[in-house]
């Protein structure tokens, strides 16, 4: 029986996966944080206006102090790069591998952007301060223990999205941050009458996010995944978190008729093969309707599994509407 693993191997695998390949809360507030995983009955599509400031509480509580509008970003993991390309910025480095996307610099315009060795796990701080940077963010519950080695010498912003509004809720807070407001309000509006458009036609076929490298594969759920957030808005999406240790054996899976299924194959190490070829060796795996039908989507985890902002998501739903119709 293959089950999947829990929220901490996610996080783990995606670290892995980016290290060998490089690597004011505004309207956000729609739903309570009990509630964030719920789908709102419709998407609001109005954007708050946003005000430049070097001082905010973010989306998720943390205070940001700034002695003058960020120049230099070190980027440590996607959300960071996602959001700075929708305000115009290039970050001065990066540790992700999603710039190289058409969607975003493209693969030559990402080669100018230095990338700070040492992985996604462990980024090497000298390697981060010779950058000489005014702001450098990452991943909470990864980065976070950088903060102590860059005190004094830059400020450190630790993000941890969950849900897509955890990511408007960043991408407002860095527009407030770096005064690119009418570029926040604009990304914001823009994803929002993409979400909304995309609710107004919701699919009733089942759909099913996976992700990993082997058969110890994950199911994202809305609680925890900010690409899964969108599906209980466009899709028939039964996935809810187990808890740290929860899982989902292959078994649960096939009794719950899956129509379409995305798969994020997330390779590091020697690692190869696409995580659909692997899971193909189970007998249980031809027997999911989705399988049966060639309705198996590989998809791009630089964007549907370490993105996370309104960029990587407005190609998510771009993709994910286009398999469910």
């Amino acid at each position: 029986m293959l089950r999947s693993p829990s929220r901490f191997v996610r996080n783990w695998l995606t670290a892995a996966a980016v290290g060998s390949l490089l690597v004011g809360c505004g309207s956000s507030s729609e739903e309570s944080a009990n509630d964030k995983a719920r789908p709102a009955a419709k998407t609001e599509v109005t954007v708050e206006p946003i005000k430049a400031s070097t001082e905010l509480t973010d989306t998720n509580g943390v205070k940001v102090s700034l002695e003058k509008k960020p120049e230099r970003i070190v980027c440590l993991f996607a959300l960071c790069d996602d959001i700075l390309t929708e305000l115009g910025i290039v970050p001065t480095a990066t540790n992700s591998a999603v710039l190289a996307h058409p969607d975003f610099l493209g693969e030559e315009k990402a080669k100018e952007v230095d990338i700070i060795p040492g992985g996604f796990i462990a980024p090497e701080v000298e390697a981060i301060l010779s950058h000489k940077p005014d702001l450098v963010i990452g991943l909470g519950d990864t980065h976070g223990k950088l903060a102590p080695a860059l005190k004094g010498a830059t400020t450190f912003w630790a993000m941890q999205p969950e849900t897509w509004q955890d990511s408007v809720g960043y991408l407002r807070d860095t527009a407030a941050l770096t005064g690119r407001t009418a570029q926040g309000e604009k990304a914001e509006r823009a994803f929002r009458v993409k979400l909304a458009e995309a609710e107004k036609t919701p699919s009733d076929r089942t759909a099913l996010i996976i992700y990993g490298s082997d058969e110890n594969f994950g199911v994202a759920t809305p609680e925890g995944d900010v690409a899964a957030s969108l599906f209980p808005k466009i899709a028939d999406y039964p996935w809810k978190s187990r808890g740290v240790e929860g899982s989902y054996s292959l078994e649960e899976i096939l009794a719950k008729d899956v129509d379409v299924l995305f798969v994020e194959t997330l390779s590091f190490g020697d690692a190869e093969g696409k995580l659909s070829e692997k899971l193909a060796a189970n007998p249980l795996w031809s027997k999911i309707p989705a399988v049966r039908n060639g309705d198996v989507h590989e998809v791009d985890p630089e964007v549907w599994a370490k993105g996370r902002g309104t960029r990587s998501l407005g190609i998510v739903l771009d993709e994910a509407t286009a398999a469910l119709r």
